[in-house]
């Protein structure tokens, strides 16, 4: 029974969506010859559509239409803002000129991605090739390093061996001279024999 009652109304629910309608915008209200209902009626104003008003009496307004015709309208189906149907268009219009400069501005936005997307590359580029750039630089100032290092070494050793051989140059004259010296008082003279005595 539980059962019945909710398939039933599960049917007449899918009913209602079935049937479901919406009123249409142009609905016609009638307007009378005069400010109350005993007043015949003598015609209709479309809903939405532009009146002036000329005067009102109880819960009746006396308006003038498009076409010139002065009628009584309740007043209760007046309002003082523009109706949808008059409004429509230049809601439209102003979606379509948002839509416009959206469009202008998601395509400027593009491009300033493209450009700053470019931008970002063409610097990483630059950081890699000058990072490169700088890596070799540090390779060939740490040979640099090392070439000076071995080339002062070499001039140190250069320096001690150019000290020791004046130091033995300076040592051979001091000894040879040392010899001469020694030797030379100890070698006989030869007599001049025109001395006479």
């Amino acid at each position: 029974m539980l059962a019945c009652a909710w398939i039933s109304s599960a049917h007449a629910q899918a009913q209602e969506e079935v049937q479901a309608r919406w009123v249409a915008d142009d609905l016609a209200t009638y307007v009378r010859s005069g400010p109350t209902n005993e007043y015949r009626i003598v015609g209709s104003l479309t809903s939405g559509e532009r009146v002036t008003v000329i005067q009102t009496q109880g819960s009746y307004t006396q308006v003038r239409d498009e076409s010139g015709d002065e009628v009584w309208i309740e007043s209760a189906d007046l309002q003082e803002e523009r109706s949808l149907a008059e409004r429509v268009p230049d809601l439209k219009e102003r979606v379509e000129s948002l839509n416009a400069r959206l469009e202008h501005l998601n395509a400027e936005w593009k491009r300033r991605l493209a450009i700053m997307t470019e931008t970002l590359e063409h610097r990483e580029t630059r950081i890699d090739e000058l990072e490169r750039r700088n890596a070799r630089l540090d390779d060939q100032a740490s040979q640099s390093r090392e070439r000076v290092r071995a080339l002062q070494a070499r001039l140190d050793t250069q320096e001690e061996d150019l000290l020791m051989r004046y130091f033995m140059y300076g040592g051979g004259v001091a000894g040879a001279g040392l010899l001469v010296g020694l030797l030379v008082p100890h070698v006989p003279r030869r007599r001049k024999r025109d001395r006479w005595f």
